[in-house]
């Protein structure tokens, strides 16, 4: 009889560590950093290193889900980096 992986864990619980395991475990909601701030001033496209955390690695803005910003926040921080970027704050891309 010829040796098959599929048989040896035909036996197993699916209490391990399965895919569908890992997906029920829900996560905390992530608060948005502005709001959270009472002595927020606003988002001002001159402060570069409060706007590099809101950048991937590859120059790319980070989507809300990653940031946790509201709507409202992560539009001005959006249009802030824009601002940036185009007068040479901020590069667009990086190396």
């Amino acid at each position: 009889m010829a040796y098959n992986k599929n048989d040896r864990n035909s036996n197993r619980d699916d209490k391990g560590d399965s895919p569908m395991r890992r997906r029920n475990t829900r996560r905390r909601k992530k608060v948005c950093a502005f709001c959270a701030d009472k002595n927020h001033t606003g988002i001002d496209y001159k402060d570069v290193n409060k706007l590099k955390r809101y950048v991937s690695e590859r120059g790319k803005i980070l989507p809300r889900r990653i940031t946790g910003n509201c709507a409202k926040h992560q539009r001005a921080l959006t249009v802030a980096i824009k601002r940036a970027r185009h007068i040479a704050l901020m590069p667009y891309t990086l190396d």
